[in-house]
């Protein structure tokens, strides 16, 4: 009865990460965008993909990327994190997750 306990609260565990994935991607995209409405269109991506990433820990930094800071009329961010196996910064999933975010650009008179 043990291994079938410990193996059930693994994969539960690994599906806490999933969804803890998700969440980060989501949310770093919505810092992206928030970031890129306050700069100039030429400073977008890099302003974007600063902010998306900043508050990311390293572990899960290092599988992150910021794919789109960009858009016409509209700034949307696209972020994509890896999922790891059992503990962030070991093994990661051959499997990605996405976060987008969008909103209206802000033009300044």
């Amino acid at each position: 009865m043990t291994p079938i306990i410990i193996l059930t609260l693994v994969l539960v565990w690994q599906a806490v990460l999933v969804g803890y994935a998700f969440t980060l991607a989501g949310n770093a995209a919505d810092e992206g965008v928030r970031a890129g409405t306050a700069v100039p269109r030429g400073e977008r991506f890099a302003a974007c993909q600063k902010a998306a990433l900043e508050d990311l820990s390293s572990a899960w930094r290092q599988g992150a990327s910021v794919d789109d800071c960009g858009g016409t009329g509209t700034v949307t961010a696209d972020v994509s994190l890896r999922v790891p196996v059992l503990f962030p910064g070991t093994i990661d999933f051959p499997v990605t997750v996405h976060g987008h975010a969008g909103t209206v650009e802000e033009v300044k008179h």
